[in-house]
């Protein structure tokens, strides 16, 4: 798993490893940021976890940060690369090292709504719903095949934050529920479509 904030979508999967509702191990968790929270958590539960930095640009690894991402997961022998609010955008070697085998959660039924701050560009649009989608990963940005989805109601008087905070918790449902069905082998990519998940 690869964070870099608070941590609260991968407690939501850690808890559901705990309970036995997901088919999985943690293998490892890095983050970006020193400190953050989803490496406190990962650190509190046993889970081998750590910072790597993340060189010199602001919004991806560079090409040495990258480098160690990859040495690291691979040495950690994982099979999924599941994001947790990982906020750097990954391209080139890394997703062709991980091909269709790296998740992300989004805070928006995609493709409405992709990029930065969702839950606010979805509230100045004036939509009636939003919610959160699990996707693939490709060389896009949120345009991988969708595996999951699920709505979310824009309610009257709504500011940016209670929405975004109704969203978190569909996103805190969807992420283990989706990750599982990926563990059991119930999601198929064809294509831009998925297969065998319903959200």
């Amino acid at each position: 798993m690869l964070g870099s904030g608070k941590g609260s979508n991968f407690v939501a999967l850690a808890d559901a490893l705990a309970a036995g509702q997901l088919p999985a191990e943690v293998a490892l968790v890095l983050s970006d940021v020193e400190g953050a929270g989803i490496l406190g958590h990962a650190s509190v539960r046993g889970f081998p976890a750590r910072y790597l930095p993340p060189g010199k640009f602001r919004t991806k690894l560079d090409e040495a940060a990258e480098a160690a991402y990859l040495g690291a997961l691979r040495e950690a022998q994982v099979d999924l690369v599941v994001l947790a609010g990982f906020m750097r955008i990954l391209k080139g070697e890394f997703l062709r090292a991980f091909e269709g085998r790296v998740v992300n959660i989004h805070p928006s039924l995609l493709p409405s709504f992709p990029g930065l701050a969702a839950w606010k560009q979805a509230l100045d649009y004036g939509v009636k719903f939003t919610g959160c989608t699990v996707h693939y990963v490709d060389q896009g940005v949120d345009t991988g095949p969708i595996i999951g989805q699920r709505a979310v109601p824009v309610l009257d008087g709504d500011t940016a934050e209670s929405l975004h905070a109704r969203i978190q918790l569909a996103e805190r449902e969807l992420y283990p529920a989706a990750i599982a069905a990926i563990a059991r082998g119930d999601v198929k990519v064809r294509g831009r479509l998925t297969s065998g998940f319903a959200g």
